[in-house]
């Protein structure tokens, strides 16, 4: 019985011993929207293939790094398609596949609103925005303001709505369509 046990320890550690430890593929999604970071460790330096394909499988993207055993590797998706992309990692080891998911995040603009007190004055405060298109509403929906504005880089402008009825709403479009409502 123990030379049975000794023997499949054995040949159990043989299997293991030859079968190599394959690279380590890792892909996160950075907080910044649309950034993606592959993380590959190899068992030894060597050609490494990364490659981009979209949902069709056309290849988007293809790089072969050379002589690394390990990197580090950013790939920025701004400006393609919100969708699946596939990201494949392969060496003398094999190929590592992973599916990630892109949507492009809507942000609204840097916009705050607040009214000075005593009387019917508004700050509106709008941070690095480079155009913007500034609407304001009566209490009853009546558009009473229209205006695009450019800005560079930070804008203050207070408003006196004395002659406006009711309480207003603020409506704030910048260049990418993105719109902020404010109402108070």
């Amino acid at each position: 019985m123990v030379s049975a046990l000794l023997l499949v320890a054995l040949v159990t550690g043989i299997a293991v011993a030859a079968d190599p430890v394959g690279p380590k593929v890792v892909i996160v999604n950075q907080k910044e929207s649309g950034v993606f970071k592959v993380i590959y460790e190899g068992v030894k330096a060597g050609r490494v293939n990364l490659k981009i394909s979209d949902e069709d499988g056309a290849v988007l993207f293809n790089e072969t790094i050379s002589g690394v055993s390990s990197f580090m590797r950013p790939l920025n998706f701004k400006g393609m398609a919100t969708g699946e992309y596939t990201i494949e990692v392969s060496d003398v080891y094999g190929k590592n596949v992973q599916i990630v998911n892109y949507t492009i995040e809507q942000s609204t603009p840097a916009v705050h609103v607040s009214k000075i007190s005593g009387d019917n004055r508004y700050l509106l405060a709008v941070e690095n925005e480079k155009e913007i298109n500034v609407r304001i509403f009566d209490g009853l929906n009546k558009l009473v303001h229209d205006k695009n504005l450019v800005v560079n880089g930070n804008l203050g402008l207070v408003y006196n709505l004395k002659g406006v009825l009711g309480v207003p709403t603020f409506e704030v479009t910048d260049n990418s369509g993105n719109t902020k409502v404010i109402r108070f």
